[in-house]
């Protein structure tokens, strides 16, 4: 191992500094700062403890001499139980050198655990049995972030003698380099931990926004999910293509990322979309089907016409011509019904004559209300959406839907997306 001076272990805990302010990867960060430790102290072993629930739970694990490698990018587990700082009565626990490190917030630094009396290092002595390893001097850093709450502990065993390899205790200047170290290092975790929290509520809100969207209609419901399934699939595709247009292209973790938030907001605009204009079943559809108006309506002329042949009639007189003429009309009313509903469906091309039919029923019949005015059988935006030709929708409605790209545009270039997603729009 090599004998680094002073100078040349403030050199590279700043380059140490520098890679952690750059480093993207959480496991890849965990390693560098152990790492990173153990080449300033001349370490042949340390760990790497983060706080969650009240306990230090093991994040990576290095033994020079003995060949370990758990956690961090090892891909291999870390088989070591948490450390609690609280027994189960609630009592701080002392027994554990990292749990005390913890608890007051303060660097131990044991010269030798077997000669310890303050901390339990059974445990360190069992496995020393288990493994013929000697665990002799060990120093202990705690790691807070810019709130000073603690976030996790450094710990460093057996400082090594660069000259004949022998196991010596860390020193002052051990123990500062390494405070310096790990408060760079809470920073980046830090710093890290803020990243994955605002990129993963950004995420939860975009998704938060295509579910509420995929809500709004039964008969697109799942749309608004499926296209980033479809499109990551596709994307998969083009990055493993050996051959083909494709076979020199290869998007990156960030571009793959992009292109799947881009998939989630591609219909975004349609939250503004009216629910009715998507979901319009029938031509006379919008917060309810106003085929239910017209029929009520034409019941009203039924009813006019019964009482008209009431009147002219009354009950006991002889039929008459009159009285013809009311069951005619009263027919005629009820064919007006059935082709008006049928027109409503919009299930069919609708030809020339019926449209001409539907604007003269408009033009000829008119109800009288209960106010005494008089109301067309069918207002003009009845008319104009039952003499559709084809579908539900008229052209002001599907221009709306279509809309909703545009609305889309809008709202996308409104937002300040960051560098990695600022192809979005």
């Amino acid at each position: 191992m090599e004998k680094l001076d002073l100078l040349e272990k403030i050199e590279l805990l700043n380059a140490i500094g520098i890679n952690l302010s750059i480093e993207k990867d959480h496991d890849q960060l965990l390693e560098s700062i152990l790492k990173g430790a153990m080449k300033i102290t001349c370490a042949d072993a340390g760990s790497l403890y983060l706080l969650k629930d009240d306990a230090l739970h093991f994040e990576i694990v290095l033994g020079n001499s003995m060949g370990i490698a758990m956690g961090g990018k090892s891909g291999n587990p870390v088989t070591m139980n948490p450390v609690p700082l609280h027994d189960e009565n609630g009592e701080p626990n002392r027994r554990n050198v990292v749990s005390c490190a913890a608890l007051d917030n303060a660097i131990i630094n044991v010269e030798d655990a077997y000669d310890s009396e303050d901390y339990d290092f059974t445990g360190t002595r069992k496995f020393d049995q288990a493994t013929g390893f000697r665990s002799k001097s060990f120093l202990s850093v705690p790691m807070s972030d810019h709130e000073d709450q603690l976030i996790g502990v450094l710990q460093l065993i057996n400082a090594t003698d660069p000259e004949n390899g022998g196991v010596i205790p860390f020193d002052l200047a051990d123990e500062k380099l390494v405070s310096s170290l790990t408060s760079q290092a809470a920073v980046a975790l830090t710093r890290k931990n803020l990243i994955d929290g605002l990129e993963n509520l950004l995420q939860s809100l975009v998704k938060l926004v295509a579910t509420a969207i995929d809500e709004k209609s039964p008969y697109t419901g799942g749309h608004c999910k499926r296209v980033p399934e479809l499109t990551m699939l596709l994307a998969a595709a083009v990055n493993e293509a050996e051959e083909g247009t494709y076979a020199g292209v290869a998007l990156t973790e960030d571009q793959l990322h992009e292109l799947e938030m881009a998939a989630w907001l591609h219909d975004c605009g349609k939250i503004t979309t009216p629910e009715y204009v998507v979901d319009k079943r029938t031509k006379l559809e919008t917060i309810f089907d106003r085929i239910d108006l017209v029929d009520t309506r034409i019941e009203v002329l039924r009813r006019d016409a019964k009482i008209a042949g009431l009147q002219n009639n009354p009950p006991g007189d002889s039929a008459t011509g009159e009285s013809v003429d009311v069951a005619s009309r009263l027919q005629e009313l009820e064919e007006i019904r059935t082709f008006l509903r049928k027109a409503n469906t919009g299930g069919e091309f609708l030809p020339p004559e019926e449209g001409q039919k539907i604007r003269a029923l408009a033009e000829r019949f008119t109800v009288e209300m209960a106010d005494g005015s008089q109301q067309p059988l069918l207002s003009e935006n009845e008319t104009e959406n039952l003499c559709i030709v084809k579908g539900t929708l008229t052209d002001a409605e599907r221009e709306m839907i279509q809309n909703h790209i545009v609305a889309t545009i809008n709202m996308l270039e409104s937002l300040p997306f960051p560098k990695h997603l600022r192809n979005i729009p």
